[in-house]
């Protein structure tokens, strides 16, 4: 019989036994399982060939969807990032040629510019112009400019070099005939004129009738006169009398001297006579008064020099504005002189000037009346007789009246004296009758 185990088992060694090959090797380590890779009921596989093809459903958690809406704004700042860079893109020729008419501006300040005229618009950018010292150009305009306000004939600036438009004269009158008109009336009236009532008398009649009460003339059926000329010895009143009827109207009172009308340049003094003329119609009614018309309005003869040549065309276009295809309207012309005899007869001719008003020196009564006059304001001594220098045989203008009255009144302030006597009138007329007789004394500037 065998040596084995009780119910045929193998019979397991005790702790002292040792295995029957004799290796002194320890037992292994005892490990527990692995844990389940999921928790939870499992799930029943599904067969066929649906589930090879199907897609797990996937449920976006907290993270993804602030990682989404972040990305959404990524995508809108980049989208208005898009449409900045296409702005500016379109506006880059736009502000480049901006800046170089800023920089064009800038080269101007600071810089002088010539006055010349628009002639003619070609097209936005382009025109022809004309300055009065050169000829016509082909400029063009600069951005800047506002072409609304551009018309053929404006006044405009131009570059000193390449004569391109650059800016407008919103003042379309010359200047030299904005200066020309009385803002401010003068303080001198009628009352202030010794004598001269006949004067007075016609040149209301001439001029200050006819615009205030044009009926009247209208009623008897005739036109009223263009123009009045006023001549006579220097110092008998002509500008004194143009003064009071300046300070006694409401019309426009446009004064100027004849020679303000030569000018430099070729066609400069007629442009400046139909300017003037242009404004007083502009601002009818209104009177021109022509000091010294003689300075302009000399007798025709064959002119050698071109300035002699210039004067006549400026002669010849207030001729023309005078009584000129063009009617003149409420526009009244007062000229003074003190050589009528060198004037030109188409000047003084009826149709022009229908008044012809004589300043002759004073009379009696009137140089009584000037006296009056200039020592109405004057502190005088009991000892002076006006009547000794009223009834004197020298000849007295209105002027010299005055300056005997000015020299009086010096010549006491120079004495510390507050009244005029009777000797100092004495040495003043014999002072302004030595200097207008002998002039300067000889000698004086030696």
């Amino acid at each position: 019989m065998g040596q084995g185990t009780p119910g045929g088992l193998n019979r397991q060694g005790l702790p002292g036994d040792r295995k029957p090959d004799g290796s002194d090797k320890k037992e292994k380590k005892f490990e527990p399982a692995a844990p389940p890779a999921r928790v939870g009921r499992k799930q029943r596989k599904q067969k066929g060939p649906d589930a090879a093809s199907r897609l797990p459903g996937v449920t976006p958690h907290t993270k993804c969807r602030l990682r989404f809406l972040k990305l959404e704004r990524v995508k809108d700042y980049l989208l208005m990032e898009e449409e900045f860079v296409s702005n500016q893109e379109r506006l880059k020729p736009q502000e480049e040629k901006a800046e170089e008419d800023r920089s064009k501006v800038d080269d101007l300040r600071g810089s002088p510019m010539s006055v010349g005229n628009l002639e003619e618009l070609i097209d936005e950018n382009h025109a022809i112009v004309s300055s009065s010292v050169g000829p016509e150009y082909y400029v063009g305009i600069l951005s800047f400019v506002d072409k609304d306000q551009l018309e053929p004939g404006c006044a405009i600036l131009m570059h000193n070099k390449v004569l391109s438009v650059v800016g407008l004269l919103q003042d379309e009158v010359d200047p030299m005939v904005s200066v020309m008109k009385v803002e401010k009336a003068p303080l001198e009236s009628y009352a202030d004129i010794g004598g001269l009532d006949a004067q007075i008398q016609e040149i209301k009649e001439a001029v200050e009738l006819p615009l205030t009460h044009p009926e009247l003339y209208e009623d008897i059926g005739i036109k009223p006169p263009k123009g009045v000329i006023l001549y006579g010895e220097p110092g008998t009143g002509k500008t004194l009398l143009a003064k009071a009827v300046a300070n006694s109207t409401s019309a426009t009172f446009l004064r100027v001297v004849g020679s303000e009308l030569i000018q430099k340049y070729l066609g400069d003094g007629p442009k400046l006579v139909r300017e003037l003329f242009r404004v007083a119609d502009d601002l009818s009614p209104s009177i021109v008064f022509i000091d010294e018309i003689d300075a302009i309005g000399t007798k025709r003869y064959d002119a050698h020099s071109g300035g002699e040549r210039e004067i006549q065309r400026t002669m010849l276009e207030l001729l023309n504005q005078l009584d000129g295809f063009d009617s003149r309207g409420d526009v009244k012309v007062i000229l003074a002189t003190n050589r009528i005899d060198s004037l030109d007869p188409a000047l003084l001719r009826p149709g022009r000037i229908d008044r012809k008003i004589e300043f002759p020196l004073p009379d009696i009564k009137t140089r009584r009346r000037i006296f009056q006059i200039h020592t109405s304001r004057m502190t005088l001594a009991d000892d002076v007789n006006l009547e000794e220098f009223v009834m004197t045989k020298d000849e007295f203008s209105g002027a010299d009246i005055k300056a005997i009255c000015t020299e009086a009144g010096l010549l006491a302030l120079r004495e510390r004296r507050m009244k005029v006597t009777h000797p100092d009138f004495k040495k003043a007329k014999e002072k302004v009758m030595f200097k207008k007789k002998e002039g300067v004394p000889e000698g004086l500037y030696m």
